[in-house]
């Protein structure tokens, strides 16, 4: 492997996150009147609008609370992330336990969505303070949040169904969050729980979702993996898939550079970059359809900023596991390519959607779904990777 590139990432990546990423956000989001944080921001920092995001919430109080555990025992980091998992458990669960989606800037619920994403992001924001603050309290709730996962993905506590029964479909999403849930409890405060469920999760996404025949990884598909001709179910989501393969890619790291896991992690890379990276402009394009026929969603060929981010992890995980000078290429090509068109050179931290040609499409860095997460984690996780090898 290039280790002067290696060595040259690690600085850059470490520079950005504690430079550039964490001083956009913090300390200015910490709400020091109702708790939690302020993330709807604008290019400037300035804040859009007040409301939070559950998700959000859960993904800063998991960020602060682990860079107080892996890069610097910060007072401020660890305050910030108190404040975050408290507002989660006093205004974020609903009487019947299910979380909220969306709540205004003092708490009071705007609405919950049929799924369980504010639970999982809950779960490792919990785990990571509870190892930050050594709070047993903290731990058992996360637990027991992950607990509810399970019964919510087993099937014993339903939620209200988006769809009618006329056309069962089986998502890739459900796996692949749990997969990511499990890794991070596992590796913060433990969970007797998570190996035998990450090991049933990737077989899931292995036997249902990956297509070696077409080289591609569905998002959808039938009960029984076969491949729905319908419009919905033909969408595929390359960085969404890319993500999910560095999931893997991680877990053949941790169990000592499984063979079959980095097989399947590698094909799974492979497959999305194949059908995602543009080769006009660059960049990973955000929907493609399994048989290359129109997409639905009209932002189908816009460049959303967090498919960059996992891409940028995949290939570097790619690289450091094969020593593949593939994956090297592929690294720089998206390495560069985001960073020249997404970062904000004059306030910092990147813009979150580009038409396809790289232009601006608009401003905001927080909002509902984007805030301190796929970027830091991007940053931090590379730089740890490299932290730990050169």
């Amino acid at each position: 492997m290039d280790i002067q590139y290696l060595k040259k990432l690690k600085e850059f990546y470490r520079d950005q996150l504690l430079n550039d990423t964490v001083p956009f956000w913090f300390p200015r989001s910490i709400d020091e009147e109702y708790g939690g944080f302020l993330l709807m921001r604008d290019a400037d920092g300035s804040l859009i609008d007040d409301d939070k995001a559950v998700w959000i919430q859960g993904r800063a109080s998991w960020l602060l609370a682990t860079l107080y555990n892996t890069v610097e025992k910060k007072q401020e980091w660890l305050t910030g992330a108190k404040s975050g998992v408290d507002f989660l458990l006093n205004h974020c669960f609903d009487a019947d336990g299910q979380m909220f989606f969306h709540v205004t800037r003092d708490g009071k619920p705007i609405r919950k969505r049929r799924y369980y994403f504010s639970e999982t992001f809950a779960v490792i924001a919990l785990a990571a303070y509870a190892q930050a603050s050594g709070d047993e309290k903290y731990a058992a709730k996360a637990r027991e949040v992950f607990g509810n996962c399970l019964a919510y993905i087993n099937g014993e506590k339903k939620l209200p169904p988006k769809f009618t029964d006329t056309r069962p479909v089986r998502g890739i999403g459900a796996p692949m969050i749990m997969l990511n849930t499990a890794q991070q409890l596992r590796d913060t405060i433990g969970d007797p729980r998570c190996d035998e469920w990450i090991g049933k999760w990737i077989k899931e996404i292995e036997t249902y979702f990956v297509k070696d025949d077409i080289r591609c990884v569905m998002e959808q598909v039938a009960p029984d993996g076969a491949i729905i001709d319908h419009i919905d179910q033909r969408t595929l989501n390359p960085g969404h898939a890319i993500e999910g393969a560095w999931f893997i890619l991680h877990e053949a790291k941790c169990r000592n550079h499984d063979e079959q896991l980095i097989s399947l992690g590698l094909r799974m890379l492979d497959y999305m970059w194949e059908r995602g990276w543009d080769q006009e402009y660059g960049g990973i394009i955000y929907y493609r359809d399994v048989y290359g026929k129109p997409v639905q969603e009209y932002w189908q060929d816009m460049k959303f900023w967090w498919p960059q981010n996992e891409a940028i992890i995949a290939t570097l995980l790619a690289y450091t596991l094969t020593g593949n000078e593939k994956y090297k290429f592929m690294h720089e090509q998206i390495h560069n390519y985001a960073y020249k068109h997404f970062h904000d050179k004059e306030n910092g931290e990147w813009f979150g959607y580009l038409h396809r040609d790289g232009s601006i499409a608009q401003t905001a860095k927080g909002n509902l779904f984007k805030g301190p997460f796929h970027l830091p984690r991007q940053e931090w996780y590379c730089y740890r990777l490299l932290q730990s090898m050169v």
